[in-house]
């Protein structure tokens, strides 16, 4: 399978790369576009979500590191919940 990173911007100006196992990104991020945290977050448990189960049915188990993805940018989100109109800008994917 294809597989994607893409880079982000959080709320306070420190920045990540994320990984997917699959292009599916690509149909819920576009690049040089900001997000509500809380719009970020949902694309984001959508787009890995499909990415682990594109995994799964193709090897028969969920993709790990999709999900743990997904976990981390939930953990790295809830510190950002507090902020007046947070938003996350995903800069670029890594193809």
């Amino acid at each position: 399978m294809p597989e994607i990173r893409f880079q982000i911007q959080w709320p306070d100006g420190s920045q990540d790369t994320c990984y997917s196992p699959s292009l599916v990104v690509k149909d819920y991020f576009e690049p040089a576009t900001a997000y509500s945290l809380a719009d970020f977050v949902e694309r984001s448990r959508t787009a890995l979500t499909i990415a682990s189960d594109r995994v799964q049915a193709k090897y028969g188990m969920p993709c790990g590191l999709a999900l743990g993805q997904l976990r981390q940018i939930e953990a790295t989100a809830s510190r950002y919940d507090q902020l007046p109109g947070p938003t996350v800008t995903v800069l670029q994917f890594l193809e």
